[in-house]
C-alpha cells in the first residue's frame, strides 16, 4: 500500500469519538517496551493509538511508527497523537509492509514493535463496516475499505469446499460441513443479518444454546480470510525481529488461537527452540537463537482488566528480546 504521513490526514477531531477503543494489557505493554533503547518503536497496529500514546507519555526518548490499513483508525490516531508533533509517525500500511515503512523515514533499525491483532471495537461497533453479527450492516468486512475485496465477494463467490476449509482452518467451527452447505445454498447474500441468521439456522438447535452467538465463529473465519490476517502474520513477524536493533523487544498481543500459534512458533524458532528433524540430533545450521524469550507461555488479562472489558478475555501476550548489548 503507499504510505501516507499521519500528519496530513488528521484532521478531523470527530473522527477519534468514531474510533474510541480501549487498549488491552497496558500497563504490560508499556512495562514490556520500558526497557529497549531509544530510538523507534512500531506499532504495527496502531487501532486508535491508545497504546502508542501511552509508550509516549512513559519514555521521552521514543519516536513511533505507527502503521494501519483503516483509515479512519489513521484519523483519529492522528488527532488523538497530534500533542507529541514530531515523535509521531504514521502510514497507512499493512504491517507486512514494515520493512518498506521503516526505511521510509531513514532508520534501518529500531527499538521495539508492538503488534496488537484481530478486529478493534470500533470496527465491531459500527454497522456500516460489516463485522458483527449483532448489527445489520453490509456484508464487508474489510479493514481496510480501499481493498475491492469484501465479506460479500467470499460468501457469494467461493466454492462449498472453499468455504468448509475457511470456517475450519480460521475458526474451528465444528459445524463447518453444514454451515458451508446452506451458505451455498442461500446465496446471494447481501446483509450482515442474514448471514448470522442462516448460519444460526445450519447449527442444531442443541449446540445454539452454548457458547454464545451460533454465527460467531462464522463471522471470525470470513473476516480473517477477507484481511488475509494469518496469511501476512508470519512474515511481518520475521520482518519485525530482524528489523530490531540489540536488546530490542517485540511483543504480540493475539485474540485467536491461530494468531497465537503462529506468534509463538516465529517466536520459538528465532529463540533457537524450533522443532529438530529428530530428538536425538542438533538443530540444523541457520537456526541459532537471535532472541530471547521474555517468559514462558502467554500472559493473560488479569481478572479485574476482564471485567472492565469482557473483550479482552480471549487476549494472549508474548514477547521476544533481540540478543546482544543496547549501543
Amino acid at each position: 500500500m503507499t504510505p501516507r504521513g499521519d500528519n496530513s490526514s488528521a484532521k478531523t477531531p470527530a473522527a477519534s469519538c468514531e474510533f474510541e477503543h480501549v487498549s488491552v494489557m497496558l500497563d504490560e505493554v508499556v512495562s514490556v517496551f520500558s526497557d529497549v533503547p531509544p530510538g523507534v518503536i512500531v506499532d504495527a497496529t496502531l487501532g486508535g493509538g491508545g497504546h502508542t500514546e501511552a509508550l509516549l507519555d512513559a519514555r521521552d526518548e521514543t519516536s513511533i511508527l505507527g502503521l494501519d490499513r483503516d483509515g479512519v483508525a489513521l484519523v483519529a490516531a492522528g488527532t488523538r497523537l497530534a500533542p507529541h508533533g514530531e515523535r509521531v509517525t504514521l502510514r497507512h500500511a499493512r504491517f507486512d509492509s514494515i520493512t518498506d515503512a521503516v526505511r521510509s523515514i531513514g532508520a534501518d533499525q529500531i527499538s521495539g514493535c508492538l503488534f496488537d491483532l484481530g478486529v478493534s471495537s470500533p470496527q465491531l461497533d459500527h454497522a456500516d463496516r460489516g463485522f458483527s453479527f449483532r448489527n445489520d450492516g453490509p456484508l464487508d468486512m474489510r479493514m481496510d475499505r480501499s481493498q475491492g475485496f469484501t465479506a460479500a465477494d467470499l460468501v457469494n463467490g467461493a466454492e462449498e469446499r472453499e468455504l468448509l476449509v475457511i470456517l475450519r482452518r480460521n475458526s474451528d467451527e465444528r459445524h463447518a460441513p453444514r454451515i458451508a452447505r446452506a451458505l451455498v445454498a442461500a446465496r446471494p447474500f447481501t446483509s450482515t443479518a442474514q448471514l448470522a441468521e442462516v448460519v444460526r439456522d445450519a447449527i442444531p438447535a442443541a449446540a445454539r444454546r452454548t457458547g454464545g452467538h451460533p454465527a460467531r465463529k462464522t463471522f471470525q473465519a470470513i473476516r480473517i480470510a477477507v484481511n488475509d490476517e494469518l496469511e501476512i502474520l508470519e512474515d511481518a513477524l520475521r520482518q519485525a525481529l530482524t528489523l530490531l536493533a540489540p536488546a530490542g523487544r517485540c511483543a504480540v498481543l493475539a485474540y485467536h488461537s491461530g494468531e497465537d500459534r503462529i506468534a509463538k512458533q516465529v517466536f520459538r524458532d528465532a529463540a533457537g527452540e524450533g522443532p529438530r528433524p529428530r530428538p536425538d540430533l542438533p538443530h540444523p545450521p541457520g537456526s541459532e537463537a537471535t532472541v530471547s524469550l521474555l517468559w514462558r507461555g502467554a500472559q493473560k488479562p488479569s481478572t479485574a482488566e476482564i471485567e472492565r472489558n469482557p473483550r479482552a478475555e480471549a487476549a494472549r501476550f508474548r514477547a521476544v528480546q533481540k540478543l546482544g548489548n543496547a549501543a
